[in-house]
């Protein structure tokens, strides 16, 4: 899923993903496309965010 679709789908809301596809600009990775896993609360975003690998 491109991922400006998955941010109008799940606006406003932190969302766990897997990153399928990137390219490089520079030093930065640019996402394109990810598939989504499941919605997270805010409380538990940071948590979720350490954690991740």
């Amino acid at each position: 899923m491109k991922w400006q679709g998955v941010r109008e789908l799940f606006l406003n809301q932190f969302l766990l993903v897997s990153i399928l596809d990137y390219h490089e600009k520079g030093d930065k990775k640019i996402v394109d496309e990810v598939a989504p896993i499941r919605t997270i609360s805010e409380k538990n975003a940071n948590k979720e965010f350490i954690r991740a690998k």
